[in-house]
Order: C-alpha cells, then structure tokens, then sequence
C-alpha cells in the first residue's frame, strides 16, 4: 500500500511574447472543471508566474497523492483538461525537442531542478557549513 506525501514540482516553458496578454486572461478565470480535475487527481498550492524577460512561465504546485504517474494520466485524459491544452498549447513554446503538446509521450512542460528549499522549522545549523 502505498503513503501519501507532498511532492514539489516546478516546471518552466516558454510563453510566446505575442500570447503574453492572452494568457494571463485566460489564467483569470480558468474553468471550475479544470480546477476539480487538479484538486481530485492530488494537485495543490498551484501557481503560474511570468517573467517576461526571458519569456518564461514557471509553474509550482504540490502532489499530495500516492501515485503520480496515474493521477497524471488521469489529469490528461480529463475532457475539460485537453479542451484548456488545445487553448494553451498555442501559447507556449517547448524546451523539450519533439514535444507536440501536453499529455503527449514527450513531456511539454520541462522539469525544473530544486536546488534549494527551507520550509521554516528549526534554525539550529552547522557552523562548519557555512565556512566561506
């Protein structure tokens, strides 16, 4: 059987400079239906950020479930869902040779690596680290 725990996910991709206005539009009232998919497939604390210097958007969300890959799946086969990918896939430009869209075998979405994280807790630490 397997445990629930939170997983973070950042993903980066490019936003078309032209599509910039259009796609935060869109992000300002996204569909109920898309919301739930996210919501009953594990998927919170989402966000989407901008940076228009580099045309990036960059994703972040938590999966709380116990099986990514299926609740992925899941999330992609939804109606609603590839309605919105059809919408903003056109958007968006991809860092992944050969990706076609998302929900397809080569990710749209590319994974961005976490280098760095501190969720409050204790600030007891080793001085020995911290040796410039």
């Amino acid at each position: 059987m397997s445990v629930s725990h939170t997983k973070r996910i950042c993903q980066t991709i490019k936003l078309k400079p032209e599509c910039a206005d259009e796609y935060k539009k869109r992000h300002r009232n996204v569909c109920p239906g898309i919301l739930n998919a996210l919501r009953r497939h594990h998927i919170v604390d989402y966000s989407n950020n901008h940076y228009p210097p580099l045309d990036f958007l960059i994703a972040n969300f938590k999966y709380t479930g116990s099986d990514f890959d299926k609740d992925m799946k899941a999330i992609g086969d939804d109606e609603e869902t590839q309605r919105w990918w059809r919408l903003t896939d056109g958007m968006q430009e991809s860092f992944n040779d050969g990706a076609s869209g998302s929900g397809k075998e080569i990710p749209w979405w590319t994974d961005v690596e976490e280098v760095f994280r501190f969720e409050g807790g204790s600030s007891a630490w080793c001085v020995e680290s911290c040796r410039w």
